[in-house]
């Protein structure tokens, strides 16, 4: 058998694990140690990490396939600077994080969560009265970063009454009223809606500005990345009820979540799971291979990052 040319970094699905193995007997870093002559592939989970150690593991590395559309779990400047490509997996993801992001909308407005709960606990059963939620009809749901899985998170929520607005680096042409600034944008909504990348230039994007600024009356849902919320702010405004409530599917420090949070009802909590579908992790796995089969054959990328 020839030298193996990639490596897999990380965990990786079955699905994708078994097919590198296969096709490109792709060994896992552990495996290799300091043998990696001829290792010019890596193919990374999202939640690993590449950086410039992992690089210098690696010194014939010339592309990175990432598995997720976000990628902000690899140095892509200092990949660029080394020569190395990077590639992530968009699109195939946008309608199972679109779709989930309009279910944690919907939770946190009439509360299935909390309600679920309230029937599992009995107090229905004992006389209790549930409260009064909230209908999406004439809410004013905010997009904080409209790419493409938020632009299909406003075509999903639009059929239901509910009014649109967003913030992003530029207006777009789109039908939905722009803010120019997060806190703005906060502001001007019942519902925001954080889907922005993660990385260095969003960390804390929502501060206790934008968290005040949404108001008691208003609700966070973040479906991005842990890092864009400042989750000490975030708690410290439920606690003091100066936020209705949350749907969250990230965190700062994943898998750990705030212990404040754990027991409270108007929060949803959700294990990172917005692309957590069989037909969307299949597709994301077989673009991934895409990447690695089109840069071994032409040296280029199918879906390269910017």
């Amino acid at each position: 058998m020839s030298q193996p040319c990639v490596v897999r970094v990380g965990p990786l699905m079955p699905f994708l694990e078994d097919a590198l193995e296969r096709e490109y007997a792709a060994p896992s870093l552990a495996e290799v140690g300091t043998q990696t002559a001829g290792l010019t592939v890596a193919v990374a989970g999202g939640g690993t990490i590449i950086g410039a150690a992992e690089m210098d593991a690696l010194p014939g590395l010339r592309a990175v396939a990432n598995f997720g559309v976000g990628y902000d779990n690899v140095d892509v400047e200092e990949a660029t600077r080394r020569g190395i490509v990077v590639s992530n997996t968009p699109d195939v993801l946008t309608d199972a994080v679109a779709d989930l992001t309009v279910v944690l909308v919907l939770d946190v407005l009439r509360q299935v969560s909390s309600a679920d709960r309230f029937v599992r606990r009995g107090e229905w059963a004992a006389g209790g009265r549930f409260p009064l939620t909230r209908e999406v009809r004439g809410t004013v749901v905010g997009i904080l970063g409209l790419g493409r899985i938020g632009e299909a998170v406003a075509q999903r929520l639009e059929p239901f009454g509910a009014r649109i607005a967003y913030h992003s680096r530029s207006p777009k042409q789109v039908p939905w009223a722009f803010h120019v600034s997060p806190v703005e944008l906060a502001r001007a909504s019942d519902v925001l809606v954080v889907l922005t990348p993660g990385g260095a230039d969003t960390h804390h994007l929502v501060d206790a500005s934008v968290i005040d600024a949404l108001g008691p009356d208003g609700f966070l849902v973040n479906v991005s990345r842990g890092s864009v919320v400042d989750e000490t702010a975030l708690v410290a405004a439920l606690e003091e009820g100066r936020l209705a409530g949350a749907g969250l599917d990230v965190f700062a420090d994943e898998p750990h979540v705030p212990t404040a949070l754990l027991g409270r009802d108007d929060v949803v909590l959700l294990p990172h799971v917005g692309s957590a579908t069989v037909q969307t992790r299949e597709a994301m796995a077989t673009l991934v291979l895409d990447n690695v089969a089109a840069f071994l054959a032409t040296g280029r990328l199918v879906t390269p990052v910017s």
